[in-house]
């Protein structure tokens, strides 16, 4: 699974990056990004046509479920179970995506926890694909999403067996749009180019999902393969 991530890219380029109809407001540079948190998510607006970033709560709730703060959250959907009841509306209608400058794994050495840090190669922005939902009970609403998991490329899976969707740009629209056939939807959900992607090992501190500065990258070393 994925459950902590980076986005600490330049958040000038946000805007730019994701085509966003209005300049998004609180952004900060956020190295350890958990469940359970706010995070950043682009969707379509309401116009079927402009993209719009808000917050949401990481750990999906689905709208019919009878409460936010029990049953099933997950923060991950795997690719091969967007026909389940869960996914399946969210996946035909409600999907977004997640900026991210990166994501972590672990390797286990000896009794040690070593994250890894998986990039784009050179850095920059990239972005997860998702599904967003909005739990309401008529007086509160709760917006929620979770990332979608592929199979691991040849460098991931040195270090786990899963890995998110990273949507290319050239593709942000298609995954947005509420016009792409569903085949070509299911098409995106593979796994990135891993020449197109680095590992380095970062600092255990962001063993602690509280611990969200800069030091979390702080004089990573390239990661060797297992």
């Amino acid at each position: 699974m994925c459950g902590r991530y980076t986005f600490a890219g330049p958040m000038d380029d946000v805007a730019e990056h994701f085509q966003l109809a209005d300049p998004p407001k609180g952004l900060a540079p956020r190295y350890n990004v958990a469940p359970g948190q706010a995070v950043a998510v682009v969707a379509l607006k309401s116009d079927g046509e402009r993209f719009g970033l808000a917050h949401l709560k990481w750990g999906l709730v689905p709208d019919w479920a009878d409460s936010p703060d029990r049953g099933i959250r997950p923060v991950n959907a795997r690719d091969d179970s967007m026909g389940k009841p869960m996914f399946a509306r969210l996946f035909a209608a409600q999907r977004c995506l997640l900026p991210a400058t990166g994501f972590y794994e672990w390797r286990v050495t000896g009794r040690r926890k070593e994250p890894v840090h998986f990039s784009l190669t050179g850095g920059g922005l990239m972005a997860f694909a998702g599904l967003w939902s909005v739990w309401t009970d008529g007086t509160r609403k709760v917006p929620t999403v979770c990332l979608i998991t592929t199979t691991p490329n040849e460098l991931v899976r040195d270090y786990h067996d899963r890995m998110p969707v990273i949507v290319p740009p050239r593709d942000y629209h298609r995954w947005l749009s509420n016009d792409t056939p569903p085949k070509e939807l299911k098409a995106m959900l593979r796994p990135y180019p891993a020449e197109g992607m680095a590992a380095r090992l970062a600092n255990p501190v962001v063993n602690k999902a509280t611990v969200e500065g800069p030091e979390c990258l702080a004089a990573a070393q390239p990661a060797p393969a297992r």
